[in-house]
């Protein structure tokens, strides 16, 4: 079965319209998810929407509302909300450029694909999928999805593109708060060098085939031990408590430790070890002759 587009509209690079399709880009199937359930019964636990002093209510009477005094709600129909007027509904515009490494991670959000829509929109969408690639630049555009305006970015991904939504400057916390009682100076020289050298000794391209997600095999190992005794419980093996160490450690010591330890990282222990080759057949002797 085919997957639905999330949303439909215009990709817009000035003058140039192109029919695109978002698609979500990450599975929400891929980790184990519970629910909950009456013990006694079996059954699942649903929930209701509760007014105080009247009681469970029934969808149809409930509205969305925005609290403008403590207390004091104005209440809003869907209509009305999906009223308001945004181009950015069915268009996203490329109102900017910037470099691919200007965004700080701390901005991103959620990841979705972007394709073309249909055979007409290819050639614009190819032209503009390359043009970023070449100029190794990012776009920047604005988009209204599920009663949001989000602000995008937008780069090549393989044949499509990669739109991810960004937070805006006022949905991030000012790191000064957390990181004001951190000492403002730098690392000792030689043990930044022999750091250097470890991070240089654990450095690899990125596959990510080499993490697995060791959570969810432990739960689906342990939720199949649990179908195979029948719902007995299971005894759980208690974790051995922790060595106490002492806070004040050779860090010298631990890191040139570290660096000559025989760890390597997941992608640098996959790669395989050149084929040994196969021992040289001896020949075999010719029959001697018979003197005669």
């Amino acid at each position: 079965m085919a997957a639905r587009p999330i949303w439909k509209g215009q990709l817009r690079l000035s003058l140039v319209s192109i029919n695109v399709e978002m698609f979500t880009a990450h599975r929400s199937g891929a980790t184990t998810a519970f629910n909950q359930i009456h013990q006694p019964t079996g059954k699942r636990v649903h929930y209701q929407k509760v007014v105080d002093g009247v009681g469970p209510v029934s969808a149809d009477e409930i509205k969305k509302g925005y609290e403008y005094e403590k207390g004091e709600y104005v209440l809003l129909d869907d209509d009305e909300l999906d009223a308001v007027k945004l181009e950015t509904k069915k268009t996203l515009d490329l109102i900017q450029f910037v470099d691919e490494s200007e965004i700080p991670p701390l901005y991103y959000d959620a990841a979705y694909f972007l394709a073309p829509a249909d055979e007409l929109a290819e050639d614009a969408f190819r032209v503009v999928r390359d043009a970023m690639r070449k100029a190794r630049k990012t776009g920047l555009g604005q988009l209204a999805l599920r009663g949001k305006e989000y602000l995008v970015a937008i780069r090549p991904c393989g044949k499509g593109m990669l739109l991810e939504t960004l937070h805006y400057e006022d949905e991030i916390n000012k790191s000064d708060s957390f990181f004001s009682g951190i000492p403002a100076k730098s690392a000792d020289p030689d043990l930044l060098e022999v750091a250097t050298a470890l991070i240089d000794k654990k450095t690899a391209k990125f596959d990510p085939h080499e993490f697995k997600n060791h959570y969810q095999a432990a739960l689906r190992e342990l939720i199949a031990r649990k179908l195979k005794s029948k719902g007995r419980k299971i005894e759980v093996e208690e974790e051995k408590p922790r060595k106490e160490t002492s806070n004040v450690i050779d860090l010298m010591a631990a890191l040139k430790k570290s660096l000559e330890s025989g760890e390597r990282t997941p992608a640098k222990s996959a790669a395989k070890a050149p084929a040994k080759k196969a021992p040289a057949k001896k020949a075999k002797a010719a029959p001697r002759r018979k003197a005669s």
